[in-house]
């Protein structure tokens, strides 16, 4: 996507991103070194690459799917959160609502579904039983999924 860094002198500290026309726009404070800038740009490349992702995939309709081939209830509520950094997923069974990592987003399909499978299952389960286990591993690559996120984090997330 073409990038335009926009300098100002009346911004201090925020650094900002639109998409304006198809163009990025990065608003940086004009105090930016050329190396700080050129991270700022790459980070919100970054990011507006992981929104377009995001957006990309119905998660409503990944969960309803998961849910009726593996026998695991329904969701009331299923979203991305961008405010999930230490961890995959989480769920609140008394709502029923499932919250994603947005991180997920630009990982592969089946650990995306892993994550919710695993979130689903705790709707049934709140806890780590072996009952939750067996609910979880009714998903066929249980043990593939747990295996890639352990590598892309320093302790299990999830």
């Amino acid at each position: 996507m073409e990038t335009e860094v926009v300098r100002s002198h009346r911004r201090k500290k925020t650094i900002e991103a639109k998409v304006v026309d198809g163009v990025l726009r990065v608003y940086v404070p004009a105090s930016l070194t050329t190396s700080e800038e050129q991270r700022w740009v790459r980070t919100m490349q970054q990011r507006i690459s992981n929104q377009r992702q995001r957006q990309e995939v119905d998660l409503p309709q990944r969960a309803q799917d998961l849910a009726v081939q593996l026998s695991l209830p329904r969701p009331t509520e299923i979203v991305f959160s961008d405010r999930q950094r230490k961890r995959w997923g989480s769920c609140t069974p008394s709502t029923g609502r499932v919250r994603i990592s947005s991180r997920l987003a630009v990982y592969p399909g089946w650990v995306l579904d892993y994550v919710i499978v695993h979130e689903l299952a705790h709707l049934a389960e709140s806890n780590h039983s072996t009952a939750f286990w067996a609910l979880v591993e009714r998903y066929p690559l249980t043990e593939r999924a747990r295996g890639y996120l352990l590598a892309k984090s320093e302790t299990e997330s999830i």
